[in-house]
């Protein structure tokens, strides 16, 4: 954070974070020198945004590994190309909330 904050000293910088108690031990201290920086943490019991993570992983396994952007332009064409491919083939995933723990998140079909 302190580099991504070095890097930009006159922009705001918004970080969302999992509402965990580790993440909020050191933050009151920091946050206090950096006014410019902004937690916003994910509801707790939110176990819904798993899926949101599933999501994410296939985007950045399969599309954002390893590129390279000139622009947030060309970030947002590539994402928008890859969503369109993507829902070509696309299925529901399956909810469960016993797999809320899991340490690394894996994608689970409705028809697997």
């Amino acid at each position: 954070m302190n580099k991504a904050v070095a890097a930009h000293p006159e922009r705001e910088i918004h970080v969302v974070l999992d509402n965990l108690s580790t993440h909020k031990s050191k933050r009151d201290m920091w946050l206090k020198r950096h006014k410019n920086v902004h937690f916003h943490y994910t509801p707790t019991h939110a176990s819904w945004l798993n899926q949101i993570e599933i999501w994410f992983s296939i985007l950045a396994k399969k599309s954002l590994d390893g590129a390279s952007f000139t622009s947030v332009q060309d970030l947002v064409a590539h994402i928008n190309t890859f969503i369109a491919a993507y829902n070509q083939t696309a299925r529901p995933f399956v909810w469960t909330k016993s797999e809320v723990h899991q340490k690394r998140l894996k994608p689970c079909f409705a028809d697997q």
